[in-house]
């Protein structure tokens, strides 16, 4: 069973800087991408950045500029950094690991800008 625990979240002012992290485990084959996602309070789920096993990515382009998706070198560990936060950005920020025969869901960590 593939687990995803995302850690990094937390609370900070607008332009401030934070770098959300996701660990990946469980998985015998490789995953077709990785990326996150996050929702705000009565708003639906959306993509923030995805990265494939060609290492290519893409961005919502609210984010654009601002953040950016990297995984080490073993691709079991993704990265969000993201710089000049906005409050707009506070949601709760989810890890996705997308395979052939399923799709999976971290727990979500936090994020909160202060204006």
């Amino acid at each position: 069973q593939v687990q995803l625990v995302e850690s990094g979240g937390g609370l900070v002012q607008a332009g401030g800087s934070l770098r959300l992290l996701c660990a990946s485990s469980g998985s015998i084959v490789r995953s077709i991408s990785m990326g996150w996602y996050r929702q705000a309070p009565g708003k639906q789920r959306e993509l923030v950045a995805v990265i494939n096993n060609s290492d290519g990515s893409n961005y919502a382009d609210s984010v654009k500029g601002r953040f950016t998706i990297s995984r080490d070198n073993a691709k079991t560990t993704l990265y969000l950094q993201m710089n000049s936060l906005k409050p707009e950005d506070t949601a709760v920020y989810y890890c996705n690991e997308r395979f052939y025969l399923g799709n999976y869901w971290g727990q979500g960590t936090q994020v909160t800008v202060s204006s």
